[in-house]
């Protein structure tokens, strides 16, 4: 069976890790037709780049699309690519596994805990406004409906993945009305899952509590700001964010991305580490029901970093990307 993709590099390291992965995948002997295109468009009319709506129009027609990093502007400039991307294709549930990788560096192990993160409201969409001058206000958006269908999303993946607890994070002792109403709609939802354990806790706890004992979690659902910050916060537990995977999922189209940085400084030098494109790809295919090849991938890269002949320098080997990419591949064969 073929599969038709949308290809987006990315930016900066981008395009390389994007290389990298295809030669990987093909070399499973999976058939995927790819459709390579930029999801930032050319500057036009002083308002800087915008989403290039050929990239929505193709993971549309698609409905799968892998994507390599982006980078964003720090107050100011363009709005965010990445979650104009996942606000106009709604894809509503962010998904992020996070699990030790043998032979990378960590003070914990036997990490293994899934986020599931709401992508599409909360402040996180950066609904603002200046008042007036020296004042600006951001909106905090919770819905019913949103809060409802990422609770159903975290529930089924949980049934499907065998995962026994969820944990909802949440500041409803403080904002009493928007997470209130994140809470009372999980609470609704998990009283159709009693084979799951669900449990709350307060986000700043809930950060505490990831850095001391990261083992009493097994996932986490969260509204759109604090999964972000909650889930990079996980990441650094086994490693960063050069080796988890990533996927924003909606009922009609996936993106699966590498969240890692663009790495301008080492950009077209082929030092740059595949294995988080790679591991969203590994998601990628497991979504689209190629599970064998997944698994093939999988274990090829765990062999790889726990043999750590060939990993790159960013988790204390001394390979380039080409290297890391080949010896994958003899792994795989």
């Amino acid at each position: 069976m073929s599969h038709k993709v949308t290809l987006i590099p990315g930016e900066g390291i981008g395009p390389e890790v994007a290389v990298a992965t295809k030669r990987i995948l093909e070399a499973t002997g999976i058939k995927i037709e790819w459709e390579e295109i930029e999801a930032r468009a050319a500057e036009t009319g002083g308002k800087g780049p915008l989403l290039n709506t050929a990239a929505v129009e193709s993971v549309r027609r698609n409905k799968v699309a892998l994507k390599g990093p982006m980078a964003t502007a720090v107050a100011g400039g363009a709005p965010s690519v990445n979650v104009a991307l996942r606000k106009t294709l709604d894809l509503y549930a962010n998904l992020r596994p996070v699990k030790n990788l043998p032979g990378v560096k960590s003070r914990f192990e036997n990490v293994d805990v899934v986020l599931v993160r709401e992508n599409t409201e909360d402040l996180y969409s950066g609904l603002e406004h200046e008042v007036v001058p020296g004042v600006v206000e951001s909106l905090k958006i919770i819905t019913e409906r949103a809060s409802t269908r990422i609770a159903k999303f975290a529930f089924e993946y949980a049934k499907r993945a065998g995962r026994k607890k969820i944990h909802a994070i949440h500041k409803a002792n403080i904002m009493k009305l928007s997470d209130g109403l994140f809470l009372k709609s999980i609470r609704t939802v998990a009283e159709n899952y009693p084979e799951i354990e669900y449990k709350e806790m307060i986000v700043d706890n809930a950060c505490m509590q990831m850095v001391l004992k990261p083992e009493q979690y097994d996932m986490l659902l969260l509204p759109n700001l604090y999964g972000d910050v909650m889930s990079d916060l996980a990441a650094g537990l086994v490693g960063g964010l050069g080796v988890v995977p990533s996927g924003n999922i909606g009922d009609e189209a996936a993106m699966f991305e590498a969240v890692h940085g663009t790495a301008p400084d080492i950009a077209g030098k082929g030092l740059a580490n595949p294995t988080a494109l790679l591991m969203s790809s590994i998601m990628m295919l497991d979504h689209l029901g190629e599970r064998p090849a997944a698994r093939r991938i999988e274990a090829a890269l765990e062999s790889i970093y726990r043999e750590g002949k060939h990993v790159t320098q960013d988790v204390g080997g001394k390979a380039g990307t080409a290297e890391f990419t080949d010896a994958l591949i003899s792994a795989l064969k």
